[in-house]
């Protein structure tokens, strides 16, 4: 009995201090977890000052990431915010910083420039956001500057609306307009072609609204076995593909098939489905200054101007990239994360892959717009 209880003792001994130990020096994921920016150290270094930024940043303390900043009086917390997260409805507004990088670039003894790259995870992704910081020194510790963009302010103007629109009125429950509705738009795949590559099969092609009217389109596509026939997967066209086609328009769509190997594929069956639907030639949005950049880093690169007056909460812009003989090589895209003011240029940035960026020869790029009304 009394080694027991000296046991009991010992282990409430050690309970008890490893509980006074937790409380007084807590761990880094503990107080991350708990709320009190556990990863946030002393900003002795440049790099530290902007490392504990980006984590208020990726906690979401936007009063203490404000606080921090050496140029706080030049702005206030709320303009600081919108800065971040944009001042309109867009795919940031939800979104929470993943994790951030921070890179050193130049420094002297009063003073450093320091790159920090956010993370930001959206409903469609990862979208990164790069600012180049000024960081200078205050007493023994480091602040940082943050670059404020200042919104374009346009002069109050009149934009004339002049565009094509459709408007569907469907049978009613009292009316008499015959046994059925309109029936679906005519679309049809005009190239279709798989390709592997190192994570699965990969189906390219291009839908074709050849109707009169606009579509709502999608695109299936079931891969079938060599040997027997038999259907070995079916992915649809959920994301690189523009929903929306108006009469005589051309999306890509690239669907995807993890883990398949193209050697066991002897066939693919593709169906695509279309929906009428009312729509519009507006919102306008022009691409200027396209360029297709080569290998290496090869990209096409560009800016989306909404020529409209309304604004465009986001913007997906698809590239299709062909080869010498016209044939899709491959499709890529970009969501936009700033809503797309009027008249007010944003970039755009496709990547292309390394391996089939000499075989591309030429590009089209088309957007596909969403605001907050519906899709455009």
């Amino acid at each position: 009995m009394t080694k027991g209880r000296l046991l009991a003792v010992l282990l409430g001994g050690a309970t008890v201090l490893l509980v006074a130990i937790g409380t007084l020096w807590p761990s880094h994921s503990a107080a991350v977890y708990a709320g009190t920016g556990g990863f946030l150290q002393s900003a002795s270094t440049p790099e530290m000052a902007v490392r504990n930024l980006g984590e208020d940043i990726r906690e979401q303390a936007w009063h203490r990431a404000y606080d921090s900043l050496a140029n706080k009086a030049q702005f206030t917390q709320q303009q600081f915010l919108y800065d971040l997260m944009g001042y309109y409805p867009n795919l940031r507004t939800y979104a929470t910083v993943d994790k951030f990088e921070v890179l050193p670039l130049h420094s002297s003894s009063n003073e450093a420039e320091v790159q920090l790259k956010l993370y930001w995870a959206t409903v469609v992704g990862t979208s990164p956001s790069t600012r180049d910081l000024r960081v200078v020194r205050n007493g023994s510790s480091w602040m940082a500057e943050w670059p404020l963009e200042k919104p374009t302010v346009l002069p109050p103007q009149v934009i004339p609306v002049n565009y094509l629109r459709w408007d569907v009125i469907y049978r009613g429950a009292g009316d008499d307009w015959g046994a059925q509705d309109v029936e679906a738009p005519h679309v049809r795949i005009i190239d279709m072609h798989p390709v592997e590559r190192a994570d699965g099969v990969v189906i390219l092609g291009e839908l074709l609204n050849e109707d009169v009217v606009p579509a709502a389109v999608s695109v299936t596509a079931t891969l079938l076995s060599k040997k027997d026939k038999s259907p070995i997967a079916t992915e649809g066209s959920f994301d690189r593909i523009s929903h929306q086609l108006l009469p005589k328009q051309v999306t890509p769509f690239l669907i995807s098939f993890p883990n398949v190997s193209l050697a066991d594929v002897g066939s693919v069956r593709m169906t695509p489905f279309s929906t009428l639907i009312s729509a519009s030639a507006d919102p306008v949005i022009e691409i200027q200054d396209e360029r297709l950049n080569p290998a290496p880093d090869a990209s096409v690169t560009g800016n989306l101007t909404n020529q409209s007056g309304q604004i465009v909460n986001v913007a997906h812009v698809l590239g299709t990239f062909y080869d010498k003989t016209g044939q899709v090589v491959w499709v890529a895209d970009q969501y936009v994360d700033r809503a797309l003011l009027p008249q007010t240029p944003v970039p755009f940035n496709i990547h292309i892959p390394e391996d089939l960026a000499r075989s591309v020869s030429t590009e089209r790029t088309v957007v596909a717009t969403y605001s907050s009304g519906g899709v455009r």
